[in-house]
């Protein structure tokens, strides 16, 4: 299964360890079911994101979830889509997901093409397991 993350799953994880997109990201990266890929412009937003003041993330938590992206992830470069988008600036992950045939996990759902490769944390998690379990 290809994974894509949107940065606000990394926030969530790093805010609330214990909550979905934490469980999100942990399945991805410790299941061996899955791949995960990022760009260049998707790592450079992590970085930027996940450093923010207001965040009040600790170094450790950033470097965690930026060193897993690397050790676990795929880069690649993805093509450019015409599609519309909601909001621009989340062309890179769509394009990332589509390139790879992969799920793109958002807590922006909204912020997307109404597409059903784009899903929640919560709706992820129930594919999973189903994915599992097959």
């Amino acid at each position: 299964m290809n994974v894509v993350l949107d940065t606000n799953v990394l926030v969530s994880a790093g805010l609330t360890p214990h909550g979905k997109s934490a469980q999100v990201f942990n399945a991805v990266i410790d299941s061996g079911k899955t791949h995960l890929f990022y760009s260049f412009e998707m790592f450079a937003e992590y970085e930027e994101v996940l450093s923010r003041p207001k965040l009040k993330l600790s170094n450790t938590v950033q470097q965690f979830y930026l060193n897993a992206v690397k050790a676990f992830g795929k880069l690649i470069i993805p093509c450019v889509s015409t599609v519309s988008m909601p909001d621009e600036g989340d062309r890179i992950f769509y394009d990332t997901a589509k390139e790879t045939g992969a799920i793109l996990v958002t807590g922006n759902v909204k912020d997307y093409p109404d597409e059903d490769f784009i899903i929640t944390p919560a709706q992820f998690l129930e594919f999973f397991e189903k994915f599992l379990n097959s």
